[in-house]
């Protein structure tokens, strides 16, 4: 039987150091990779094994939790890392590469294998190719693909031909790190195991609902990537439609992954088609402009002067189907915003008479919910609650659950979760080909409209501020708001810019 070999290419890269390695060190500790693995490393930087080790190493400290550091065990896991130059790009490399895998799994025929692509997209096309060249995408091999999933319909469409020419979908396993966060995941288990709130999940009980995804940096030293990508395409387009489809989806007959993934599809096939007027007047798209200390997004390196990328997108969008018809779905996303937060709001509707007096005159809207994903995982209730005294004057309450402060139950890393989901065959919280697809029909119109319409607005937006105004009067058509993230949650000094 031979070893467990992760192949990791661009593993010199901020992903890689970030995210992957302490990913893998916390499955370590924890016991959770296969007894026998090694970790292979490729990129073009050009490292010794002993030089690679020590360069992890040194990444580790800054980005392993400081209480989760413990150089015994970061010693034993840089052990089992190794390192080879190659140009991913050239096939030429490859028979470099298959020798160094015999080699590491110990057997002439490697069987257990994982590849992770931390690359540049331009090669999610390419690697797949050179690895079925050297025949390393037989028995158990899997391969783990980051964002984008194309850049519009035809290149995903193409992009999706080539995987199918190489592996069998079974072995696709295209990540989502939203999806592997422990509030996703409960966002089910929350609409599925409790029946209180399953007759209320539908247009008869809920007014509307947001998806908010925002971060209070800029893009850092990712100009030359984002520029050529934009908001739409880094975060709505998967992430985004991923979290409206956990929030809108039916449940599934039997949980396992087909199921699962069917009606997460079954969402994107009915989103409402965009019309002319939705292009026009439902998507706002904005870009940060050099606000308090931060500069704007034209003056960032590797930015072009006249850049029409967008870092903020705000939309509508609705789903046409019997549970949701007539619920606005009000999604949003931008770089440079006052906080770091991802949430869903359910909106629930007003109660038909208001009966009883307000506190400070201020009669609470209506029941929300809200589930945080991020900093501060966990879900809040809001409803009014009478106030202790003589009269019946009524203010709204906030019933708080965060997993932090649920003791002994942490959150767990998202990376490490999907990761060991993969070595483990599951692919429930992976996106399958047919929902790369299906997402793109929806979204790849606005790309059209916006290439066919250079005179489309694209807003300014001081950094530090919650975007364009513009987005906040498309909600009010229909009566609605954005919710303010820092005002949702206990202990906001400690992640609001305010």
């Amino acid at each position: 039987m031979s070893k467990f070999v992760m192949t990791i290419f661009g593993a010199s890269g901020d992903l890689t150091k970030r995210k992957l390695m302490p990913a893998l060190y916390s499955l370590y500790v924890a016991k959770r990779l296969p007894e026998e693995f090694e970790i292979l490393g490729v990129g073009r930087t050009v490292y010794e094994d002993a030089d690679y080790r020590t360069y992890i190493y040194n990444e580790m400290e800054k980005f392993v939790k400081s209480e989760e550091q413990n150089k015994e065990k970061m010693d034993a896991f840089v052990g089992h890392l190794h390192y080879l130059a190659i140009d991913p790009a050239l096939e030429s490399g490859y028979g470099q590469l298959r020798l160094r895998i015999e080699e590491l799994s110990g057997d002439s025929r490697p069987d257990d294998l994982l590849f992770y692509l931390a690359t540049p997209p331009s090669l999610y096309g390419v690697i797949p190719l050179h690895l079925k060249s050297v025949h390393l995408n037989k028995g158990r091999a899997r391969i783990i693909v980051e964002k984008p999933f194309g850049y519009d319909l035809e290149s995903a469409e193409k992009l999706n031909k080539i995987y199918a020419s190489v592996f069998d979908e079974h072995q696709i396993y295209r990540i989502d790190h939203f999806l592997g966060k422990e509030t996703a995941q409960n966002l089910l288990a929350f609409r599925f195991a409790n029946g209180i709130f399953e007759p209320l999940w539908n247009r008869n009980y809920i007014d509307y609902v947001e998806v908010t995804a925002v971060e209070n940096l800029g893009i850092e030293q990712r100009g030359g990537f984002y520029d050529t990508t934009g908001a739409l395409r880094d975060m709505v387009q998967n992430h985004l439609i991923q979290l409206v489809a956990l929030t809108a989806m039916e449940p599934p007959a039997v949980f396992n992954a087909d199921n699962f993934r069917n009606e997460v599809v079954k969402v994107y096939e009915s989103l409402t088609p965009l019309t002319e007027t939705d292009l026009s007047e439902h998507i706002v798209r904005g870009q940060y402009t050099a606000g308090g200390n931060k500069r704007g997004y034209r003056e960032e390196k590797n930015i072009s002067p006249d850049s029409r990328t967008e870092t903020y997108i705000a939309m509508k969008l609705g789903i046409s189907n019997w549970r949701w018809s007539g619920v606005p779905f009000y999604i949003r996303t931008g770089k440079q915003m006052p906080t770091k937060v991802t949430e869903i709001v359910v909106h629930f509707r007003e109660t038909p008479h208001q009966m009883f007096h307000c506190a400070g005159g201020n009669c609470p809207r209506a029941n929300k919910l809200i589930l945080r994903l991020q900093p501060n995982e966990g879900i809040v209730l809001k409803f009014g609650m009478k106030v202790p005294g003589p009269g019946f004057e009524v203010k709204q309450v906030t019933m708080d659950f965060s997993y932090d402060q649920l003791g002994g139950v942490p959150g767990g890393d998202a990376y490490a979760r999907l990761i060991e989901d993969c070595i483990l065959g599951d692919q429930t919280l992976f996106t399958r080909s047919d929902a790369v697809e299906a997402s793109w029909h929806f979204f790849d119109p606005i790309l059209r409209y916006w290439n066919e319409h250079p005179e489309a607005p694209l807003y300014g937006y001081p950094a530090g501020t919650w975007g364009p105004l513009e987005s906040e009067a498309m909600m009010h058509e229909h009566g609605a708001e954005w919710t303010n993230p820092c005002k949702n949650l206990t202990n906001t000094d400690q992640y609001c810019e305010l």
